[in-house]
């Protein structure tokens, strides 16, 4: 995934009203990636891929079972999406 993707994301998911409305933004524009919505405590100690005034973006990879946040760009395959 490269970095305009992460920026174009971050910037659609900031322009919605909540958290679940912008999962929802994010999964029609990008319907190839997964969304999902997080705690923000869960993610705590976790090094987000992009962070703006009201939301953040963690990028998930999965071994096609589980999934886990990574910070490789290139593991991508969706978005863990937090209230900032």
């Amino acid at each position: 995934m490269d970095a305009h993707i992460v920026t174009e994301a971050l910037a659609l998911a900031e322009s919605a009203a909540s958290v679940r409305e912008a999962a929802q933004v994010l999964r029609e524009h990008y319907a190839q990636l997964r969304v999902v919505v997080v705690d923000a405590f869960d993610m705590r100690d976790e090094h987000p891929a992009a962070a703006g005034p009201t939301r953040t973006l963690y990028y998930g990879a999965s071994d096609g079972h589980c999934w886990q946040v990574t910070s490789d760009p290139a593991q991508a395959a969706g978005f863990f999406l937090a209230e900032a």
